[in-house]
């Protein structure tokens, strides 16, 4: 099955990104930033930096036209996923999908002021095709309580393929 027959549409990706971060705070009280931060994810290749679908900018609740990238990975390669200072000062999990981003399968809290998480393999998760979503947690008095949101998807191969580059079509 190719790539494309196995990815979601964008328009499902950022609808469930929506429906997956939810109402939450955002650390960007920060008036350094200018920008939202990116979310580092690195599986077996280099590492690429991922965009937020949403984020609370400023005091600004912001939502993006971003699609989020899709890795193809191979078994049992760890997922390094790794925050700005302003997302680890305000907390944050990591929120793990169905391949259709509609059904949350599990959350793993990272510890307080952590910028780096690598508790993730490939193989973790049951289906082969999945998303990881990573969520600041909330503060409710901020952007009405947006949250910041990256997510990720991930297209487990049977073991032959090599390549980590992220997909140019979502799932679908």
């Amino acid at each position: 099955m190719s790539t494309a027959g196995r990815a979601l549409t964008g328009v499902a990706l950022l609808a469930g990104a929506g429906v997956l971060a939810g109402c939450g705070g955002s650390a960007s009280g920060s008036r350094a930033e200018q920008t939202a931060p990116t979310v580092g994810v690195q599986a077996g290749g280099d590492e690429i930096a991922v965009q937020p679908t949403q984020y609370c900018l400023d005091g600004d609740g912001q939502r993006y036209s971003t699609r989020p990238p899709t890795l193809e990975v191979l078994p049992d390669t760890s997922v390094v996923l790794t925050v700005s200072d302003a997302v680890a000062a305000q907390g944050w999990s990591v929120q793990v999908f169905d391949e259709k981003l509609e059904q949350q399968l599990g959350t793993v809290d990272v510890p307080a002021g952590e910028a780096r998480y690598d508790g993730i393999s490939t193989s973790d998760v049951v289906p082969p095709t999945f998303y990881l979503v990573v969520v600041e947690k909330s503060d409710p008095e901020a952007c009405s309580g947006l949250s910041g949101a990256w997510p990720v998807g991930f297209i487990r191969t049977d073991g032959t393929m090599t390549s980590t580059s992220p997909s140019e079509t979502p799932p679908g």
